[in-house]
């Protein structure tokens, strides 16, 4: 099912999804960053323009801020800045919800990588700060407020996740354990992921009965070349709508139907993981077994994680990407 890729509406309980690949731009300076911005905001419009139907459009990663990893003052964003008020604005205007991307001012130190979903009313319904910063190259501060779950458009249970935090099905997993239906992750990798994009995007949604939307910028800044990659996967795995190619700015569309998910958790039997994790082995003993036998889970709760071999690990700071060895310690604020 995708509704002739987003162009219909099959059910009254369905939304369209359209995800964007936007042009990767080189962004350092303040007049910079006003036009990609500038771009984004007129994308918004195109998607309203050529998808009717569509309810949310989702730009990647570092859609207004590129891959420079600048962490310069002048070009960070802050919530009741004049970027995000710009976003709020748009998807009121074109009355459209939307996914979008900031490098946040951090007073902890250095800067949050922050996804924001915006509703159709201009209001921020979800804030999420990057739990897994791609390491070395990237110098964000790792998010500390966990995974949110908030209510999309047509109340389907949505999760946002960005880039390299897909790498780990826990994040998936802790998406779907809170009930999300669709998780949205967006990037800004190059083509050397293109494979492991596809293995975790399809596993990420068949391992939790889970729909997986997926977007990663497109074209070149003159340095680098992003994938584009815009991908939807349904929960049994299968791609249902996938880019071709890293056009950029082309736009994906796609239909999905609220409880396609849910169902599946309630009514299977085989492989309803996301519930058999921890009920194991149910119809040998009641209920199942619900102990962590898993030592890496119980090593990181009570602070002493550390996986085998960990003293040979030779990369565990920014340095070699010109990153400063860090001073500050992590703290939830």
């Amino acid at each position: 099912m995708s509704g002739l890729g987003g162009l219909n509406k099959s059910f009254s309980d369905s939304i369209v999804v359209g995800v964007c690949q936007s042009q990767l731009f080189d962004v350092r300076t303040p007049e910079q960053l006003k036009h990609a911005l500038d771009h984004v905001l007129n994308l918004v419009k195109k998607a309203r323009t050529a998808y009717p139907n569509m309810d949310m459009i989702v730009f990647p990663e570092y859609c207004i801020h590129g891959l420079s990893m600048s962490v310069e003052d002048s070009i960070m964003c802050k919530l009741d800045g004049p970027e995000v008020a710009a976003f709020k604005a748009s998807c009121k205007t074109n009355k459209i919800w939307a996914c979008y991307s900031i490098m946040e001012k951090n007073a902890l130190g250095l800067p949050w990588n922050t996804g924001l979903v915006i509703n159709a009313e201009g209001e921020i319904v979800n804030y999420y700060r990057k739990m897994h910063p791609w390491v070395p190259v990237e110098p964000w501060y790792p998010g500390n407020r966990g995974i949110p779950v908030f209510d999309g458009p047509g109340g389907i249970k949505m999760a946002h996740i960005i880039c390299h935090d897909g790498q780990f099905p826990e994040m998936a997993h802790e998406c779907a354990y809170k009930s999300a239906e669709v998780m949205l992750r967006t990037a800004g990798y190059t083509s050397p992921i293109k494979t492991s994009w596809e293995i975790t995007n399809r596993t990420n949604a068949f391992c939790n009965l889970m729909w997986t939307v997926s977007v990663a910028l497109a074209g070149g800044d003159g340095t680098f070349n992003s994938m584009g990659e815009a991908m939807f996967v349904n929960p049994e795995g299968d791609i249902v709508r996938q880019s071709s190619s890293n056009t950029p700015d082309e736009i994906f569309a796609c239909e999905i139907r609220k409880g396609d998910a849910a169902d599946r958790r309630r009514n299977w039997g085989v492989e309803n993981n996301l519930y058999q994790f921890g009920h194991r082995g149910y119809p040998a003993v009641i209920g199942g077994a619900q102990d962590c036998p898993y030592t890496y889970m119980t090593d990181l709760v009570a602070g002493k994680y550390k996986q085998a071999g960990e003293e040979e690990v030779k990369v565990t700071d920014g340095t070699g990407c010109g990153i400063e060895k860090p001073t500050a310690k992590y703290v939830i604020d």
